[in-house]
């Protein structure tokens, strides 16, 4: 996607992306299955993307309201070890994973895609949404990717990433192989 110059800046200097849940790398429903397990579908090309990001030595993490065995089991995977979940005070989250990490607001991103997003989205240097976040979202984002949420939009968000900081044709290349 283009991006105006300060975007395009703030993705190139990214060390840290963020991201809820729910709405986010999830389609925003929950399905629960006759004997009262959650069940959530996370896109596999958002994966693919957050692993390149990570293998990148760009940190990701969660931040989101509700808790999920299958949410830990896709951490998991992914190797993702930044995840807060069950959080109600997502800005004391936000401030514990800078501490963790050493990384500042300015140089982290939050992707949320509703109202307890918010406080996190105006606290970090990159605001990110989704084409279906609530319009209030929208109005703090910098970026609204042109995928609903669960659907590629973090993938997209990645390779933004990527190709910002030079390395995307590598990965390109490197697949090509």
């Amino acid at each position: 996607m283009n991006h105006p110059s300060d975007v395009q800046e703030k993705l190139s200097n990214l060390k840290l992306l963020l991201l809820d849940v729910d709405g986010v790398l999830t389609r925003g429903t929950v399905t629960y299955t006759d004997q009262g397990d959650e069940i959530k579908s996370f896109s596999v090309k958002d994966g693919l993307g957050l692993r390149l990001l990570m293998d990148a030595g760009i940190r990701v993490g969660i931040i989101t309201g509700r808790r999920s065995n299958a949410l830990v089991a896709r951490c998991n995977n992914l190797g993702i070890d930044l995840l807060f979940d069950g959080i109600i005070d997502k800005v004391s989250a936000l401030e514990a994973i800078l501490a963790q990490t050493g990384i500042t607001a300015g140089e982290t991103a939050f992707a949320g895609d509703d109202l307890p997003d918010l406080c996190v989205m105006k606290r970090v240097g990159l605001a990110i949404t989704v084409f279906d976040a609530s319009p209030d979202v929208k109005k703090v984002a910098r970026i609204i990717t042109p995928q609903r949420g669960g659907e590629g939009a973090i993938r997209q968000v990645c390779e933004d990433v990527l190709k910002s900081k030079g390395l995307w044709d590598g990965i390109v290349a490197r697949f090509s192989q």
